[in-house]
C-alpha cells in the first residue's frame, strides 16, 4: 500500500515536472514575424512582462519540483516541501492569472481602451501561447492535488490524535 502511494506520488510529481517544464519551453520558443509594406514587426514572449513572468516562474517551479523528485522518501525536509507546495502553487496561480489576462487581451482586444486583437495578424504566436497556458494550467490542477496530498499527510495524524 506504501508503495503505491509513493508511485502513484511521484507520477503526479513527474506530471507537475513536465507540465511545467513543457510550459517553459512552449512559452519561450513563442514568436512569429509579419511583414505588412515596408514595416516588420516581431512578437514574443519577452515583449510582455506577463509573459515574462509566467516562464521565470514556471522556471523555478520546475527546477523545484526536479529537487523534490530526487528527494529520498527518509528525508526530513518532506516537511518543508509541505510549506513549499503551497508557495509554488500560489506562484503558478499568479503567473497563469498574468499571463492569461494579456492572453485574452490578445485575443480579443479592448474595445473601451482602443486595444485591437492582434491573434488575426500573428496566428502562431497565439496558438503557442495558448499551448504554453494549457500546460500551466495542468502544472496548476497537479500542484493543487500534491498540496491537498501533502496537507492530509501532514495534518492528518495530527487531527486523529487522542488526547
Amino acid at each position: 500500500m506504501a508503495n503505491t502511494r509513493r508511485i502513484c506520488l511521484l507520477l503526479l510529481r513527474f506530471l507537475a515536472f513536465a507540465a511545467t517544464f513543457s510550459a517553459v519551453i512552449v512559452m519561450a520558443t513563442s514568436h512569429e514575424r509579419i511583414s505588412f509594406l515596408t514595416i516588420s514587426f516581431e512578437t514574443k514572449y519577452t515583449n510582455s512582462p506577463s509573459f515574462k513572468y509566467f516562464v521565470i516562474s514556471n522556471s523555478v517551479v520546475t527546477v523545484y519540483g526536479f529537487c523534490v523528485l530526487l528527494l529520498p522518501e527518509e528525508s526530513l525536509l518532506w516537511r518543508l516541501v509541505v510549506a513549499l507546495d503551497l508557495v509554488f502553487t500560489m506562484l503558478l496561480i499568479s503567473s497563469i492569472s498574468a499571463a492569461l489576462a494579456i492572453a485574452e487581451v490578445g485575443k480579443n482586444g479592448n474595445t473601451y481602451a482602443a486595444w485591437l486583437p492582434i491573434c488575426g495578424s500573428v496566428p502562431k504566436f497565439c496558438h503557442q501561447v495558448t499551448g504554453a497556458l494549457i500546460a500551466g494550467f495542468v502544472a496548476v490542477i497537479t500542484y493543487m492535488i500534491l498540496l491537498l496530498h501533502s496537507l492530509h499527510t501532514v495534518l492528518d495524524p495530527l487531527l486523529l490524535k487522542k488526547i
